[in-house]
């Protein structure tokens, strides 16, 4: 399916081919502050349609995973990095995406405290 996404402002908006039947949370000292719901799919099935130059980039630790969030309200609705095998990926915060029914995703927790 394509989805539609972004902040909550609008300044970012996006659109990415995924077929999104489960969501993973992760404990990691970040992750478990903003609460997100992450999906991922491969960088080239992700669209960004407008907001390059609102995005703002975090980045910690190993700094492998760039937590971009809008720089004027603040909304982190998708992130980039790469998977272990090194494929380019992004990471999708379903609460997020338009029209996304996230109540009864089946959720996974990622131990990211651990890694």
């Amino acid at each position: 399916m394509i989805y539609q996404g972004g902040c909550h402002c609008g300044n970012i908006r996006y659109e990415v081919e995924a077929n999104i039947d489960s969501g993973i949370t992760c404990n990691c000292s970040i992750c478990s502050k903003k609460g997100h719901i992450l999906a991922f799919a491969p960088e080239s099935h992700f669209k960004l349609l407008k907001g390059e130059t609102s995005l703002s980039d975090y980045q910690f630790n190993k700094k492998t995973i760039h937590h971009l969030f809008c720089k004027n309200c603040g909304v982190s609705s998708f992130g980039r990095g790469t998977m272990p095998d090194g494929t380019k990926m992004v990471s999708i915060n379903v609460r997020c995406l338009e029209e996304f029914d996230f109540k009864n995703l089946p959720v996974t927790e990622f131990d990211g405290k651990s890694h």
